[in-house]
């Protein structure tokens, strides 16, 4: 259920996303992006606080409860803030709207709002997941697994060619997941992308 403070924060952005038009025109998409986890979640203060200035943090906590979550959500969006960083919720465009989040992420594109005033970030492991998201108004896409992960295990990888050759196939920005720590990423070369242990 929706504090009375959640819905009016949900009254004044929807009417502020009425006029906002589409975000990704006028707002600069971060370079770096921390996405959370069960397994990093005791380190995610430091982390948000050691990252550069106007970085992404995307919030998963798919383990806790509603209510847990919510609390978790605001304590992290309060330090966040303060660094200037972009927060995206995992969760549907009313959720988003309702925990003042700047864009979601993970919803099923099908329910994704054409103008909502988010930010909307898909993810992606193929060309036809990259030209799902793209029809469906992704503002850019998370394309993984770049390297062996720990979510993952002995699963197949792209690797840095095969990345290469299919962000090159998107016409949205394409951040790199998967197994990405500062020095691999170094290695990829590639202007953006993100992590869980790797900024952790």
């Amino acid at each position: 259920m929706v504090s009375s403070t959640a819905a009016r924060r949900l009254a004044a952005l929807s009417i502020r996303a009425r006029y906002s038009g589409d975000v990704a025109q006028d707002q600069t998409l971060p370079t770096l992006w921390l996405l959370s986890d069960a397994r990093n979640d005791a380190g995610l203060e430091k982390a948000l606080a050691r990252m550069p200035r106007a970085s992404g943090f995307i919030y998963r906590h798919y383990h806790l409860p509603d209510p847990d979550r919510y609390r978790r959500f605001w304590a992290l969006r309060r330090i966040a803030r303060a660094r200037g960083h972009r927060v995206i919720l995992a969760d549907s465009a009313i959720t988003a709207l309702e925990w003042g989040a700047d864009g979601m992420y993970g919803a099923p594109l099908s329910l994704w709002p054409r103008r909502a005033g988010l930010l909307r970030l898909a993810t992606a492991h193929n060309p036809r997941e990259i030209a799902l998201a793209q029809r469906k108004g992704a503002h850019a896409v998370l394309l993984s697994p770049v390297f062996a992960t720990r979510s993952h295990p002995g699963g197949a990888v792209l690797g840095p060619v095969r990345f290469r050759h299919l962000a090159q196939l998107a016409s949205v920005p394409v951040i790199a997941l998967g197994g990405l720590t500062k020095a691999k990423a170094a290695r990829l070369d590639w202007p953006r992308w993100a992590a869980i242990d790797g900024l952790s």
